[in-house]
């Protein structure tokens, strides 16, 4: 039978590793989720670029052929990921649902035009690459104007670009509080051990035989840390392409993979060097300085 001593400094143990598997966890997964950000900020901000739609109305008496003949533009013009064409009469539909009445009884004709709704890949979605695209459509004399919201192309193009500063800042500095709480946890629960440290150091044991189990322990706890934070992580990225999956977050596999191993690597160096000279530190100090 454990005394009641034996009992209180296991579950004292067992405490002290569980505080330190919980906060190298906890780091990795917050530090995953930027990595995972940072890589998929392109994505991100590409996808957001590609919502903004140009409308381009066509004129009354413009043919079918003509119609025709700008849908096959659309369909070969490099500028264009996708478009939608949209009749007047369909036009007319949404507008009565919008405005919950049929105001062609008022007016007795359908003022609306037939209109085609772009949607521009990213990289043409700045105001010269839009203004380029405008000058090249408006050559057809069939089109009668072409609207899209400029403000919001150019906040969007400036913001981002704030963003990715940011966003940079924030991964080093979160980089290095990181390696300064793991650092913490681990020399706190080696603080607990410094009496044991300095036994087998008068009794002649080597530093690097008295390291040892503490940097085995410190790498096994670091594993079992990091490879939570993945599985954590898998399980966000997973959520993220069910229910967003438009943004094809899981497309480029490789970058997430290097993230994720990543983080497991990142767990295992970090608590080997911090426990490293953690240790080192209570080897050095004297007896007196032990209390």
């Amino acid at each position: 039978m454990l005394s009641s001593f034996e009992k209180f400094q296991k579950r004292r143990v067992i405490t002290s590793y569980f505080s330190v598997v919980l906060s190298i966890f906890l780091v990795l997964f917050l530090l995953g989720i930027l990595g995972l950000f940072v890589i998929n900020s392109k994505r991100l901000s590409d996808n957001f670029k590609e919502e903004i739609a140009m409308t381009v109305f066509f004129k009354t008496e413009a043919s079918d052929s003509t119609i025709t003949a700008f849908t096959s533009e659309l369909k070969t013009a490099k500028f264009a990921k996708s478009f939608e064409y949209v009749s007047k009469e369909e036009a007319a539909k949404k507008h009565m649902k919008v405005i919950g009445e049929d105001f062609m009884q008022f007016l007795g004709v359908n003022p609306l035009q037939n209109s085609f709704d772009i949607h521009l890949k990213a990289d043409y979605v700045t105001n010269a690459g839009i203004a380029k695209i405008e000058n090249r459509l408006r050559k057809n004399e069939m089109i009668a104007d072409i609207v899209y919201d400029k403000q919001l192309v150019t906040l969007v193009n400036d913001n981002i670009k704030n963003i990715s500063m940011w966003i940079l800042i924030i991964s080093c500095v979160f980089a290095f509080v990181s390696v300064l709480l793991i650092n913490s946890s681990l020399r706190l629960s080696i603080f607990a051990n410094r009496f044991i440290i300095k036994t087998m150091q008068m009794v002649g044991a080597t530093k690097s035989f008295i390291r040892k189990p503490f940097i085995q322990r410190s790498i096994f706890l670091g594993l079992i840390g990091s490879a939570l934070a993945v599985f954590a992580l898998i399980g966000v990225l997973v959520y993220i392409q069910t229910t967003f999956p438009n943004l094809g977050i899981m497309e480029d596999k490789l970058a997430i993979t290097v993230v994720l191993f990543g983080v497991l690597v990142l767990g295992v160096v970090i608590t080997w060097i911090s426990t490293y000279f953690a240790t080192q530190r209570f080897l050095n100090l004297r007896t007196d300085d032990l209390y």
